[in-house]
């Protein structure tokens, strides 16, 4: 959550913008959210600001930029932001700051790296009108323009403040109190007395009593929550400012002489809105918990995230017994991530996460006994209840110790005995671990009562329900990406190789990948021994352990980045990346290939019972028949 902005004829009517390109609007003052266009139709655009039209609320515009590059622009809505048009003077700025002047709705106002640009005619035309090529007014993060006077702008760059007062003719350095080389995050100016400058900094938050000519630095906030990425004052009550830092939100009631933190740290806060006729409510944009709201002034906030879900989904694990339980695993989040879990299809969500203890969940499984196992970036949970408990009896050893009855040995690769299948050597060396296990896990299959894991350090194999795991020996001791099962079929791939087995993973060979193949993103293996790899240069199928592949004529796909075997209805479900938003399925053994338009970009699908489920790429979950609205799927 980037950004928020309101209608000014309407403030129940708000729009928020995303880090994916993705904005949103609500009718109800955030109660409610929907999706309401794709800017630039790509999912790097981190929308920043958001101006609506004092004068015509049907004109919108958005600046964005991407991260870790100079990319981005400026885009324009006529029709209330369901159609967006680059604005061609700002196509390929990184746009970080825009403003519309108080006094000129005309005047508009863009920081952006190169410098500061001015609009004078509502957004058709702009100018630099900062020094081009200018060794310090450059790298532009925040801009604020005075309420009475459009030519008194104020710029806050990655290394001090800036001002003009003639419209861009002159510029000052305006260092004053600042410590040196601060990023300078945000300005605000007090509509009634603008001579009242407040900026927030990496340094810090400072306030200025005569335009910017000296700050003074404001006291109360702790040091490790300096870096203040936004300040928003209450429009009714001058006195009360809000400031939204990398550790939550501080209030003031007393223009900054003392300031309370009214959330927890954990809460990242890029954005402040306050509501003109109520100013009781209160939202904030977050990192991870999407949008939060409060009744009571600020002092106390919950979720509003109806409709709204930024979760980056990896993995996916429905019930056995129960179709209707689904898990789901998110990265990027966490105390806000983590499994959630789902008793209703997918309809409604919540959090399983306790005991994660943050971790990025990157694969997800089921033991034979129904048990839930997680992996993470730091091993292999498994759920005990609503508690999830870190396995660490993982055995890393390739000497192999006598096993459990119903565990077949397994052998190390030695050189080639013929083509293709690998023999058994007559040594083996142990390597005993004597660590705690904290590889990252990639990838959970079963196969009957076996489960498979592919992990930085290797292959692992339990058959007990995930309470003890042991290197496979076969594949060698490396980084495998993915691991597929079906009925005694396992086959294991990094992102360039790949070996399967026939016979539970006793055996293992080296399979040969198609040559058009540049790198793994998909594997999955069906029940007549069917090997399936995907990627960037779409689906291949080999029936002979990998000796000759082929495509699927009914199917034209590219960028693969799931298959998944549905044993039950004998189909191969897939979905790929970029702008494409079908699922397709591909009945075996005839090859008929079915296909639907989800209107989302998934990341996967999965049946569930007699529909299908889709994890979407930034949007939470989405189901079959109907693609719900968002509203009734995101998780919370």
């Amino acid at each position: 959550m980037r950004s928020l902005a309101a209608d000014p004829h309407d403030h129940s009517h708000l729009f928020l913008g995303t880090v994916t390109g993705w904005i949103y609007e609500s009718r109800n003052g955030g109660g409610d959210w929907k999706r309401l266009a794709w800017i630039g139709k790509r999912d790097d655009l981190a929308l920043d600001s958001i101006v609506v039209d004092s004068t015509n609320p049907k004109r919108i515009f958005v600046g964005a930029w991407v991260l870790g590059s100079h990319d981005g622009g400026l885009f324009i809505s006529n029709d209330g932001g369901v159609n967006w048009e680059s604005q061609p003077d700002m196509r390929g700025q990184s746009v970080r700051a825009l403003e519309a002047a108080p006094s000129d709705p005309n005047t508009l106002v863009a920081g952006t790296l190169t410098g500061v640009y001015r609009s004078a005619d509502g957004g058709k035309h702009w100018q630099l009108i900062s020094p081009e090529g200018s060794q310090e007014l450059h790298e532009v993060e925040s801009v604020a323009i005075d309420p009475a006077d459009p030519k008194i702008i104020y710029a806050g760059t990655w290394h001090l403040p800036w001002k003009t007062t003639d419209g861009g003719e002159h510029w000052a350095n305006i260092k004053q109190g600042v410590i040196d080389d601060s990023d300078v995050f945000s300005i605000i100016l007090d509509p009634k007395d603008p001579s009242v400058v407040y900026a927030s900094a990496c340094s810090g938050i400072y306030k200025s009593q005569n335009g910017g000519e000296k700050f003074q630095k404001v006291q109360g906030i702790p040091s490790t929550a300096r870096r203040t990425r936004v300040l928003m004052q209450d429009p009714q009550n001058l006195n009360i400012v809000f400031a939204g830092t990398t550790e939550g939100l501080f209030r003031t009631g007393d223009s900054g002489a003392t300031w309370i933190r009214t959330t927890g740290p954990e809460i990242i806060v890029n954005d402040v809105y306050v509501d003109p006729s109520n100013t009781n409510r209160v939202l904030i944009a977050t990192d991870r918990g999407g949008v939060l709201a409060s009744n009571d002034g600020g002092y106390s906030f919950l979720p509003t995230n109806n409709g709204f879900s930024a979760r980056q989904i990896t993995s996916y694990v429905g019930d056995a017994a129960q179709p209707a339980n689904i898990y789901v695993g998110v990265v990027n989040d966490k105390a806000w991530g983590g499994v959630f879990f789902s008793d209703n299809g997918g309809l409604t969500w919540s959090q399983r996460s306790a005991g994660l203890n943050g971790q990025d969940v990157f694969s997800l499984g089921q033991a034979s006994d129904g048990t839930v196992l997680a992996g993470t970036s730091h091993g292999i949970y498994r759920l005990q209840g609503e508690l999830w408990n870190r396995i660490n009896n993982v055995s890393l050893s390739e000497h192999q110790s006598p096993q459990p009855a119903e565990e077949k040995p397994m052998v190390r690769p030695a050189k080639p005995a013929g083509k293709g299948r690998i023999a058994a050597p007559k040594k083996t060396t142990e390597v005993p671990s004597t660590r705690a296990f904290d590889a990252n896990v990639n990838a959970i299959a079963r196969a009957g009562d076996t489960v498979y894991a592919a992990t930085s350090e290797g292959i692992l194999r339990s058959v007990t329900a995930g309470v003890s795991w042991k290197l496979v020996v076969g594949p060698e001791r490396q980084d495998w990406s993915f691991v597929a099962t079906a009925k005694s079929w396992v086959m294991a791939a990094t992102l360039r190789t790949a070996m399967i087995s026939s016979d539970d993973g006793q055996r293992w060979e080296q399979v040969t990948l198609p040559a058009t193949l540049e790198q793994l993103a998909a594997i999955s293996v069906d029940d007549a021994g069917g090997l399936w790899v995907g990627g960037r240069d779409g689906v291949f199928v080999s029936q002979d352990r990998g000796a000759t592949w082929q495509g699927l004529k009914n199917l034209s796909i590219r960028d693969v980045n799931s298959l998944f075997y549905d044993q039950a209805s004998q189909r191969m479900l897939i979905t790929a990346n970029s702008k494409n938003t079908i699922a397709f399925a591909v009945h075996l053994p005839d090859r008929a290939v079915r296909y639907w338009n989800t209107g989302w970009n998934l990341r996967l699908v999965r049946p569930v019972g007699d529909h299908l489920v889709g994890a979407t790429l930034f949007d939470g979950i989405v189901v079959q028949p109907r693609m719900v609205d968002s509203s009734e799927v995101a998780m919370q």
